[in-house]
């Protein structure tokens, strides 16, 4: 699985930024995909996540401010964060998280295996 993130840079306080992520070589069904944020002396923390069947979570700090979506192309998904209103709290690098399910083990064995991704992390720095 290969996790690419882009997107991130600079905007001023009431700003916008879009990230992007796109995952390629995936080879097992996909339970989930989201965005996490670690801001410095801060642990890492869900920003927004939306599921195989489309149903999407925000954090209560970005609700009504930041909006996850995804599309599916020829062997890449895209996730994608448009994030409005922007604040100097939302400063953080941001990852995009990719969650699969592999059955192959489920008829035999009744086991399902969830494997987690990540990308590689885009700063995103809101200051005037």
């Amino acid at each position: 699985v290969q996790l690419q993130a882009s997107g991130g840079g600079l905007a001023q306080p009431g700003g916008s930024l879009r990230l992007s992520c796109a995952a390629s070589e995936i080879f097992f069904v996909i339970n989930s995909m989201g965005w996490y944020r670690q801001a410095p002396g801060n642990q890492r923390e869900l920003v927004a996540s939306i599921g195989s069947g489309g149903s999407t979570k925000c954090a209560d700090s970005v609700q009504g401010r930041f909006t996850i979506s995804r599309d599916n192309a020829e062997n890449t998904v895209y996730l994608y964060l448009q994030m409005n209103s922007l604040k100097p709290e939302d400063t953080a690098v941001y990852y995009c998280s990719l969650s699969l399910l592999d059955y192959s083990d489920f008829d035999r064995k009744g086991e399902v295996y969830e494997y987690d991704y990540w990308g590689q992390g885009t700063l995103v720095t809101v200051s005037s």
